[in-house]
């Protein structure tokens, strides 16, 4: 008798009852009453992926993997990365259309694979998505300086970077004040905030479109030799850090519950801006780096000084200036999103309820708002902008491999369910996914994976003190 009721429980936490207890697909709407409000539409959530997709990796990134890793060979690295956002874009496009509530790859893995897969992947995308906020507020850092610069303004050098950046750098300020003015427009409300977003996205697209007509008649063909000057192993490693800029998609399936006929856009709007997002960084990158040689590509404000060097100054800075408001657009995307899934964890009890309450008149989840604001304007102020990103890629290819794996998993354990959109070429297409995001995972540094560990041990433990006895599920 001892030893069975040693036993049950033990099996009992290895089962569906336990760990592996799974989210209702056919649960009621959420979006009702202390929910959030559906108040976006097709083109709104179009503009929020694309607020997420188009933004640091074209105003900053694109330049620093140039200049540091794959030289024009940057081409291969978005190409490489687009390719395997598009495996995962089609898994996200079946769940978005399956379950269209707050939380993005937390709530598709809680109900496809079971608590403790939904657990971790949402504790992974609460750091994860802080630091994308951040890595953009730093990018958006670097034009304001370059303008200020231009203006013939001297700041102090303590607050132009993060230690180890410059000379007498201690602090990223322009950085870390974008983030908290992003979470003070988030708590605004939902409705507002999409506006402001939109608004944005229109004028950073209008500012692409204008650099790359004008770079293109100023391409030279040495600038491309050579291509590959730090092999094809730089390209690939330029890879698993411009994939941090391709998406963006992710961070508005986070924002589902707030789209009208969500099962019906949602997948649409992936599809779209995917699209038009892998347009921009092909373009982008070719005439990036055939304005400028790679090796002299300055990676603070890259197309702003690769304008001035092919004696556009005065465009640079206009492009500077649109910069800075356009790029904006990936961290406003990318706090909602993290605000989205912090708010869903603690509605299903994960986290504490506290943070589920959202305010009484704006209906957003102002507890959780801040709080992240605070949390990237630290990261944005202390950390150079690559530590970060990379630091950002590993937990979102993580969540990749688990979507992808759910839509396998799915269709052989919930067949029945009525898909709007169904991923084509099931297993080919999720399982190139994993391979894609596994491999990239492969490319980040023993540092990166240390930190990534670290955090994911903490969250372990949450989990076993408080998130495992508090959930919503356990009483069911």
């Amino acid at each position: 008798m001892p030893e069975s009721t040693t036993i049950r429980p033990r099996s009992r936490l290895f089962s569906r009852a336990g760990l592996f207890r799974r989210k209702s697909f056919e649960g009621p709407d959420e979006g009702g009453p202390g929910g959030l409000p559906r108040t976006m539409g097709l083109w709104q959530l179009v503009s929020l992926s694309l607020g997420g997709l188009v933004g640091a990796g074209v105003f900053s990134l694109a330049g620093v993997v140039a200049n540091q890793q794959a030289g024009p060979g940057v081409l291969i690295s978005f190409l490489i990365a687009i390719v395997a956002s598009s495996a995962a874009a089609l898994c996200y496009a079946e769940f978005a259309g399956l379950i269209p509530r707050a939380g993005s790859a937390y709530t598709y893995s809680y109900a496809a694979l079971g608590e403790i897969a939904g657990w971790l992947i949402g504790w992974d995308l609460l750091l994860e998505y802080t630091a994308i906020v951040a890595v953009v507020a730093i990018a958006v850092s670097g034009y304001l300086s370059y303008v200020v610069e231009q203006a013939g303004l001297d700041l102090p050098s303590w607050m132009l970077g993060a230690p180890g950046t410059g000379p007498g750098h201690r602090l990223d300020l322009f950085a870390a004040l974008l983030c908290l003015l992003l979470a003070f427009v988030l708590s605004r409300g939902s409705k507002q905030s999409a506006r402001f977003e939109t608004a944005l996205v229109v004028i950073k697209l209008a500012i692409v479109a204008l650099v790359v007509v004008a770079g293109a008649f100023h391409i030279s063909a040495g600038n491309f030799s050579p291509f590959l000057p730090y092999g094809i192993g730089g390209a690939v490693a330029g890879a698993a850090t411009t994939f941090f800029a391709v998406y963006g998609y992710d961070a508005m399936t986070a924002a589902a519950e707030e789209s009208v006929e969500a099962k019906r856009l949602l997948p649409k709007a992936i599809i779209v801006s995917l699209a038009i997002a892998a347009v921009i960084y092909l373009l982008v990158s070719i005439v990036l780096t055939g304005m400028q040689r790679y090796d002299q590509i300055d990676v603070h404000s890259p197309f702003s000084s690769a304008l001035a060097a092919v004696g556009l100054a005065g465009l640079g800075t206009v492009v500077a200036v649109g910069g800075i408001l356009g790029i904006t657009t990936s961290a406003f995307a990318n706090m909602l999103a993290v605000s989205r899934i912090w708010f869903a964890m603690s509605r299903d009890g994960l986290l504490p309820r506290y943070f589920a309450r959202t305010h009484p008149r704006r209906r957003v989840p102002t507890r959780v708002i801040w709080p992240v604001g605070v949390g990237s304007a630290a990261i944005a102020g202390f950390l150079p902008i690559k530590q970060a990103a990379d630091l950002t890629n590993i937990g979102i290819l993580a969540a990749f491999v688990v979507v992808s794996v759910a839509v396998v998993v799915l269709r052989r354990t919930r067949p029945e369910l009525p898909r709007t959109f169904r991923t084509p070429w099931v297993p080919v297409v999720p399982s190139a996914g994993v391979a894609f995001a596994v491999w990239l995972i492969a490319n980040l540094d023993a540092l990166t994976w240390l930190r990534f560990a670290v955090w994911m041990v903490l969250g372990l433990a949450v989990y076993a003190l408080f998130g495992f006895r508090n959930s919503a599920e356990a009483g069911k």
